[in-house]
């Protein structure tokens, strides 16, 4: 086993490991803090409070409404929605059930959403009416029966929610036609489910809590069961690594997180809303981060403690003309995740809060924070930090033996917030998993002398564009359906606004194909950060002597 040297850069006060079983499920997390902190606020959303018993009760509620409709223990259902206060309502609802959350991006196309819905298995979902049009081109493929059609005023009150909605649905028409005759609106559900009450679940920390859906070597999205002790542990984690600068917070001041991560993204997920919830925080839900203006003007109207973000927002918001509007001198936490910080967006935002962005590192297979830079470090190491209590990493070479010190080797994981594998593929669960319990990241690193790691490659083709993961084998399967394109190749290059961009190479079949023709059908297909940037046509594409295209090559070549 690795001797774990990087314990002695662990800032004092953080342990070298955590108790993943304080709470025998996350539904004895949640109901301890809806009773511990009853009147505080656990989410503020569009000027509105949502309280810890206001949470407790309405997920009470929606959970006996999905026991009503004769679902069961173990049965998945989805959430499709962008951060409103029904989503951490609906986790809620459904843990508290006995079921399983299927997080689900809301711009995915019908194409992807049809895959995963199948895919999961899943029975019921929950989302915002502004992507039901989506869903009704493909429910009749998936095995969902029940639908929750939740809209973006259904908790601001009777006069500001009916204007919030009329707004939405008539003045910026965000909600396309569709049609979905059976489902049913969110708040009725909550009444009826009050109404016929709850049966509480028995649950073990072994059951399943969420299935996290990510790309697989096949490019097909594949499940990561993560059970409840994963993300309780995870939590557990990230509340000890964050206690050196959080314990600075006045007791007169509740904790403040900034949400503007997407809930169905496992960062925000876990370190966002789980830990907010564990520490009694406050969560300020945003849910739409691409809106600078908008977020920096709800940012000004509350004092924040905590921002977990991209290198894209940080960079957004510390270059926005806006940016001094915000007091920032109660922040004591930047936590870069999902993709790299890059150094001179790190120097630009400690210049300017005062507060360092602290890089962490982490996979939808760990819950998913792995590694992090202590947060009492000034400096930015532009490294992934050093591995968070309980945690073990080690660098393997090709045939899985640890490399000899100092050399790069493939980052492999081990702790408990590692997943049970993925959903029903035990093939790809062999791939990456090794036999004594090492989740293989695919990612090339290094360490040095004082434990603190650095990526320098990547053993597979993934692009990462803003923190968000894109195979390229599904960018080729779906191109390659288009009529026209004889053969078609993908690969990620530098882009600075979104440290990755996806690059299409593509060998004509039809001459007549053009740019417009190939956007217009990855609109229809491909959720936005999956759209090639630039679409480049050549003649044929660079083989191996067996075939194999060298994307590498197309890497290399601007």
């Amino acid at each position: 086993m690795t001797e774990r040297i990087w314990l002695k850069s662990y800032p004092p006060g953080v342990p070298a490991d955590i108790d993943p079983t304080l709470y025998p499920s996350l539904v004895a997390l949640l109901e301890e803090s809806f009773s511990k902190y009853a009147d505080r606020t656990a989410y503020s959303f569009m000027g509105r409070d949502l309280s810890y018993a206001q949470t407790d009760a309405l997920s009470r509620s929606l959970a006996g409404y999905l026991q009503g409709l004769g679902l069961v223990k173990g049965d998945r259902v989805a959430i499709m929605m962008p951060n409103v206060p029904q989503y951490p309502v609906a986790v809620a609802a459904i843990l508290r059930a006995g079921m399983v959350v299927v997080n689900v991006n809301p711009l995915y196309t019908p194409r992807e959403l049809e895959h995963q819905l199948k895919d999961s298995g899943a029975k019921a979902i929950v989302i915002l009416e502004n992507f039901a049009a989506v869903l009704s081109q493909c429910i009749k493929a998936t095995p969902v029966e029940h639908v929750v059609l939740c809209a973006m005023g259904d908790q601001l009150g009777l006069l500001k929610g009916t204007i919030v909605n009329y707004v939405v649905r008539n003045v910026k028409k965000m909600v396309p036609a569709f049609e979905l005759p059976a489902a049913v609106r969110f708040n009725d559900a909550v009444a009826k489910g009050g109404r016929s009450g709850f049966k509480p679940q028995t649950l073990q920390a072994d059951d399943v809590a969420v299935l996290q859906y990510t790309g697989g070597t096949t490019g097909v999205a594949k499940g990561a069961v993560l059970l409840h002790r994963n993300v309780i542990a995870n939590t557990l984690q990230s509340e000890a690594w964050n206690q050196p600068v959080m314990d600075a917070v006045p007791k007169s001041e509740q904790a403040t997180t900034v949400c503007a991560l997407p809930l169905y993204h496992i960062f925000a997920f876990t370190v966002g809303m789980m830990l907010s919830m564990r520490t009694g925080g406050k969560l300020l839900l945003i849910p739409n981060p691409r809106d600078i203006p908008a977020v920096l003007k709800e940012l000004s109207k509350h004092t924040v403690h905590s921002l977990p973000a991209v290198n894209t927002l940080f960079n957004a918001l510390a270059n926005h003309p806006d940016f001094n509007t915000v007091d920032w001198s109660h922040l004591k936490l930047s936590l870069g995740g999902g993709t790299a910080v890059q150094g001179a967006v790190a120097k630009l935002w400690l210049e300017k809060t005062g507060c360092p962005i602290c890089e962490g590192y982490g996979l939808s297979e760990t819950s998913p924070s792995a590694a992090c830079n202590p947060p009492t470090d000034k400096g930015f190491s532009a490294s992934i930090g050093v591995p968070i209590p309980s945690t073990i990493f080690r660098l393997l070479d090709d045939d899985g033996h640890d490399v000899p010190p100092g050399q790069p080797g493939e980052i492999a994981i081990k702790g408990p917030q590692v997943m049970a594998g993925y959903w029903q593929r035990p093939d790809e669960t062999a791939k990456v998993m090794t036999p004594d319990g090492f989740f293989k990241s695919g990612d090339i690193g290094t360490m040095d002398e004082r434990g603190y790691f650095r990526i320098v490659d990547r053993k597979k083709d993934m692009i990462l564009v803003s923190g968000f993961n894109v195979y390229p084998n599904e960018i080729e399967d779906v191109v390659g359906r288009l009529e026209g394109v004889l053969e078609c190749a993908c690969v990620g290059v530098a882009d600075e606004k979104s440290g990755e961009a996806v690059k299409l190479v593509i060998v004509k079949k039809n001459p007549d194909l053009s740019e417009a023709q190939v956007r217009a059908y990855c609109k229809a297909n491909l959720t936005g950060y999956k759209q090639p940037k630039t679409i480049e046509f050549r003649a044929d594409l660079p083989k191996t002597p067996v075939g194999k295209i060298l994307r590498r090559e197309l890497r290399d070549k601007k």
